[in-house]
């Protein structure tokens, strides 16, 4: 191949700065979460997993795990074609139609991925509204990123959460505009002051987009996210099916004549195979158990608590937020990835290394995620031998 010494040389450079990244091999066992197998380099190991954005473990609860099977063997395997050509399944419109009256949105709009759905959505309001400027969190995911510049609009940055600088902004700009933010930020766990960022809005005719990827089945009284837990109406919600209900795909819901406008001219939603009805089966039965069972909500709330208490009580700095999201920032690539590796080969604890491009340099962490299903007896057992294996790789406490 051609120019395979500057592949080469970009994989080097990521692995001499600490940022190059492995997939551990897992397997999770069904049932039994957080428990999974890790297939080391050496050996196979039963381990604790600490990291996963299966929030609330619906991916194994058996009520879905039923509901695909039930799926797989009504409608096979695939969907058998994009959405217009034989692959709309009743399990498609039946879970859209969930997902509208979740939200409480005229209607919704199944992609392959809220990735997907973020970037596409972001790219084809361009098309509709060729005048249009983005104004974006300046904390905003990549799908988000990536969709306003492959949109080629015009675009301002505003400060992170900062309602103030945003109203700077639109006030210094004519025309139509969209504020796109997030309500729950993955990394830091952080909280939008969504309210105060819609009434600007309001205040200046821009259009809200929010992205509740982290927030939906988690908050508000039947897990719709911030903006039902707050009662704040947002336009356009972008939200996943693969965290906290446990399955896969993502999705955007709002009025429906521009969910009509965005799956009519959306590139990237009419020529993708559309998601397997069993995915569909499976996502539509965790989001129905998940609005029945706020226990759900609560509990994760507790056990997120719980984690931080005693991560502080062992002198370990956790980064504040409000969030169900436990971040300890270890500061460094190298050693971030060296406590994670102490902690998967010696003691079994999998918590996967978060450094840059995700998070900023200097800002290296560990990000816990504790579910309903993290005992009193993991959290303890957790805390101790990561103060310990800080200890080892050279990072003080503090």
């Amino acid at each position: 191949m051609e120019h395979l010494e500057d592949f080469k040389k970009i994989v080097k450079e990521l692995k001499d700065d600490g940022r190059y990244r492995v997939f551990n091999d897992i397997l999770r066992t069904a049932g039994d979460f957080p428990n999974a197998i890790w297939y080391s380099k050496y050996s196979i190991n039963k381990i604790v997993n600490w990291c996963s954005n299966d929030y609330l473990g619906m991916g194994q609860h058996q009520y879905v795990l039923d509901s695909m099977k039930t799926a797989l063997e009504t409608s096979g395997a695939g969907a058998g074609g994009t959405r217009n050509i034989s692959g709309t399944t009743h399990y498609h419109i039946a879970l859209e139609g969930e997902l509208g009256r979740l939200h409480n949105k005229e209607a919704a709009l199944l992609f392959t991925s809220a990735y997907n759905a973020n970037q596409t959505t972001i790219e084809t309001m361009a098309k509709i509204i060729p005048d249009i400027m983005f104004i974006s969190d300046e904390q905003n995911h990549s799908s988000i990123i990536q969709g306003i510049r492959h949109s080629k609009a015009k675009k301002e940055i505003f400060k992170h959460n900062d309602v103030d600088d945003l109203e700077s902004i639109l006030m210094s700009n004519t025309g139509p505009k969209c504020v796109i933010f997030e309500s729950v930020y993955s990394m830091d766990g952080d909280i939008a002051p969504v309210k105060d960022i819609v009434d600007v809005c309001k205040k200046y005719n821009a259009i809200t987009f929010i992205d509740e990827v982290h927030a939906v089945g988690l908050y508000g009284p039947t897990g719709a996210g911030i903006c039902e837990r707050d009662n704040i109406d947002v336009d356009i919600i972008n939200g996943t099916l693969a965290k906290a209900f446990g399955v896969q795909g993502g999705y955007i819901a709002g009025k429906r004549e521009f969910i009509d406008a965005i799956r009519s001219l959306a590139s990237a939603f009419i020529f993708t195979t559309s998601l397997s009805p069993v995915l569909c089966a499976g996502a539509l039965t965790s989001i129905k158990y998940v609005k029945d069972h706020p226990e759900l909500r609560e509990k994760i709330q507790e056990r997120a608590a719980k984690t931080k208490e005693e991560i502080e009580r062992q002198g370990i700095e956790v980064l504040k937020n409000d969030s169900h999201i436990v971040p300890v920032i270890i500061g460094d690539a190298k050693k971030c990835k060296a406590v994670s590796d102490e902690l998967l080969y010696k003691d079994g604890i999998y918590v996967q290394p978060i450094n840059y491009p995700t998070v900023a340099v200097g800002t290296e962490r560990l990000r816990f995620t504790p579910t309903p299903f993290h005992t009193d007896a993991h959290i303890f057992d957790m805390v101790v031998k990561l103060k310990s294996a800080m200890k080892r790789c050279g990072r003080n406490s503090i």
